[in-house]
């Protein structure tokens, strides 16, 4: 199980990059390309050697990337929303995507036309706008800003040690859903 086990990988500035297991962790450790943060995990045993496992290492250089975009997902359209019902305000997981201006009426598959929406208002909306339906919406969508949290967060609830490292925004921890 050790071998298997996430380890996140931070950029020499601490900016979260991504998560790996522990033989590549141990591989950049061996190598001077990383140092560990965080151990914790217990110990890996060799024939030779005994080693601690990692739970959170730093590269010795810096990796330039661009600012990662946010992509289009229904998970991160729920996130965004809140896990909320943008018609009648219900909090659930059970939810679908609405289109606000149909497909079929030209409406686009993008940010600023998708919500979250529970299966009895989508059902009642069905291919009208919600001036049409009489529904309107608690909250106009929108493109949110691209969030460590949102990349990270399904591995925060098992590694709770995680979270100084994982900047969140607009209360994302409050959602209970993490």
């Amino acid at each position: 199980m050790g071998p298997r086990l996430p380890v996140l990988v931070l950029n020499q500035n601490f900016e979260p990059l991504n998560v790996c297991n522990v033989r590549r962790a141990l591989v950049l450790l061996g190598r001077d390309k990383a140092e560990t943060i965080e151990n914790g995990r217990g110990y890996l045993h060799s024939a030779t050697d005994i080693f601690e496992i990692p739970s959170v290492i730093r590269l010795a250089y810096l990796i330039h990337r661009p600012r990662p975009q946010g992509r289009l997902t229904r998970r991160d359209i729920f996130l965004r929303d809140k896990f909320t019902c943008q018609y009648c305000g219900n909090q659930s997981k059970d939810l679908t995507l609405d289109h606000v201006l149909p497909r079929h009426r030209g409406g686009t598959h993008e940010w600023d036309n998708v919500v979250a929406a529970c299966k009895r208002c989508n059902h009642r909306k069905a291919g009208h706008t919600p001036e049409e339906a009489r529904m309107y919406l608690r909250r106009d969508p929108y493109q949110p800003t691209y969030s460590y949290f949102r990349t990270f967060y399904h591995y925060l609830e098992r590694n709770e040690g995680w979270r100084k490292f994982i900047p969140a925004i607009d209360g994302e921890l409050d959602l209970g859903f993490a």
